[in-house]
């Protein structure tokens, strides 16, 4: 290769080197640029969303100091069945944003499923990392707007119409109205001025203000179950005008309640003629927002009366609530309309005492309770659920018996432990707990326990007892002392003597040696005796006297010298002896 190729290589490698060099110094520079504006864009913090009825902003904060940085989200949306979330999209209203919120209203939709939320900087071509992700339901985490408010003023009182929050909007977060409670705040526009509060209907009016003073008023939705409350609404303010009073209105409105029976009583200062009808409304018609003054009906049996009471039992249910008012018309067919009164009828309603009878037995007090209007009141016995006090004592001229108490949830009850031959008397008092109401005490019933049983039985069992231990002493006393009189009868009183006959008899008898001369013959003639009592009777015993007795004047008239007849009956007697 000659010397200018040469050259023109070299001149061709060098310049091919200077492009790489050139290349490579472009890329070195330009790549540190690059790099260094990802590690500067900071990621946005402190993500917020603010839901009010269906308005929907985010918020956030941005530390860094760079400047021309814009921002924009994303969300992801988690069906309520689905465990992941489906892919990020942009989210609407809150791309290339300049400001650090942004409003994405337009974007949602399902209210009760999962929501995730996530934003990072921009500046050209260079983006931060996003976000940590803010996760919502949005329901959960919605607050109620303010409702709409329209005052009227007119004889003395303040009409109030009130609005839903979202009223004229198609898409709703509340999709039932009527769960709405309104919380009205209202005061007199002075600086002194002292704020109230009252829960109202949608249509509703304010009586009690003072004639040509002006109110302020706002209003306030909430919702009870979920104990949420919501904005107040802009605040009104409105001048009232002074009532014109007529003379034949119906005054001092009020309700006696007692066992289910409903009474409405007013007063009457009117001295001319003036017929009354009563009428009631449903309460439920006043959570509507409709106007309900064509729906107010007379109560059956109070229409044209005159009378300033009236029995409105007949259309009262135990389940519902409702106003009543007095309409008052005078001769010249002008009326007038009374105050309302709201009826809740297990709440106004007051308990009457129960019925009470008692009985007694050996050693309980029975007690039986009739529920307060009776058996046939099912409205009293159903739904206030009734227990009872029963109060009982002993009845005693000092009154200083102990009052004892017992609750029980029957209508039977018993009281033990009884002094025999006292009086107790009883009375009863119903209660509910559930609706923190007693009725009064029942009438006093008084009842005296029988004697005591117990005493007789020992006084008995004890004269039993000392006769049969009185028995069984005296009975061998008496048989030993039967014994002994025998005895010393026998020794010195005795029944008989022995026959002349024996007594005159030769000693070969009564030379014995077995028997003294003496006692000889009375020991034969006391176990002849003794044989003859043991064996007959008594008629026998003195046909034996007269026997011995004829013998012994027999023997006295018999002939000495006939020996054999004196000789057998000798030998009879020595073997009568042996």
């Amino acid at each position: 290769m000659d010397e200018g190729a040469a050259a023109a290589v070299g001149v061709g490698r060098r310049v091919a080197a200077a492009v790489v060099l050139a290349l490579l110094s472009y890329l070195l520079v330009a790549l540190p640029s690059r790099c260094a504006g990802q590690i500067n864009l900071k990621s946005p913090q402190d993500i917020q969303v603010y839901v009010v009825n269906t308005n929907f902003t985010l918020r956030w904060n941005y530390t860094g100091n760079d400047t021309d940085v814009t921002f924009s989200a994303e969300y992801q949306w988690v069906e309520s069945f689905e465990t992941n979330g489906t892919e990020w999209k942009e989210l609407p209203g809150c791309q290339k944003v300049t400001c650090m919120e942004c409003d994405f209203s337009s974007a949602i939709t399902k209210y009760c499923d999962e929501h995730h939320v996530r934003v990072r900087a921009e500046r050209g071509e260079e983006v931060s990392p996003w976000s940590s992700i803010f996760v919502m339901v949005p329901y959960s985490i919605a607050q109620i707007g303010p409702p709409g408010l329209k005052l009227q003023s007119t004889n003395g009182v303040i009409k109030i119409k009130v609005s839903p929050p979202e009223a004229n909007q198609v898409q709703k977060m509340w999709i039932d109205e009527t769960s709405f409670k309104y919380n009205l705040v209202f005061w007199e526009n002075s600086s002194n001025a002292e704020f109230r509060s009252l829960s109202i209907f949608p249509n509703d009016i304010i009586d009690d203000l003072a004639p040509h003073t002006t109110y302020c008023f706002k209003v306030q939705a909430t919702l009870y179950l979920d104990t949420q409350e919501g904005l107040f609404s802009p605040i009104h303010c409105i001048k009232t005008t002074r009532k014109v009073s007529d003379p034949f209105c119906a005054t001092n409105v009020s309700i006696l309640a007692l066992n289910m029976k409903f009474h409405l009583h007013w007063n009457n200062q009117y001295k001319q003629y003036v017929s009354y009808n009563v009428q009631y409304l449903l309460g439920y018609l006043k959570a509507y927002y409709e106007d309900y003054s064509e729906k107010w009906l007379n109560v059956p049996g109070c229409e044209n009366i005159t009378d300033t009471q009236c029995n409105f039992s007949s259309v009262i249910n135990i389940d519902g609530f409702y106003y009543l008012r007095v309409q008052a018309m005078n001769e010249y067919n002008k009326s007038c309309l009374s105050n309302e009164v709201k009826v809740d009828p297990l709440r106004i309603n007051e308990i009457g005492p129960p019925g009470v009878k008692v009985d007694i037995s050996d050693v309980l007090l029975h007690i039986q309770i009739s529920p307060p209007g009776g058996p046939e009141n099912k409205a009293m016995r159903d739904h206030y659920d009734l227990s009872y006090w029963i109060l009982y004592w002993k009845h005693s001229s000092n009154n200083e018996e102990e009052v004892k108490m017992k609750a029980i949830k029957q209508t039977i009850g018993t009281v033990s432990g009884l002094t025999p031959s006292t009086l107790y008397c009883v009375k009863v008092q119903a209660f509910s707990q559930a609706y923190n109401k007693s009725s009064h005490y029942s009438k006093e019933e008084c009842i005296k326990t029988p004697g005591d049983k117990i005493l007789p039985l020992i006084i008995i069992a004890t004269f039993v007892t000392a006769l049969v231990a009185v028995l069984l002493v005296a009975t061998p006393l008496i048989f030993a002392l039967y014994q002994a009189y025998n005895k010393i009868k026998y020794v010195f009183f005795p029944s008989c003597q022995p026959p002349l006959n024996i007594e005159g008899f030769g000693g070969q008898l009564l030379s014995s040696p077995y028997l003294s001369t003496t006692e000889e013959p009375i020991e034969n003639c006391s176990i002849i005796e003794t044989i003859i009592m043991e064996e007959v009777n008594q008629t026998g015993f003195k046909d034996y006297e007269h026997s011995k007795q004829s013998s012994r004047d027999s023997g006295n008239y018999s002939n000495d010298d006939d020996t054999s007849g004196s000789k057998t009956s000798v030998g009879t007697l020595e073997k009568e002896i042996v």
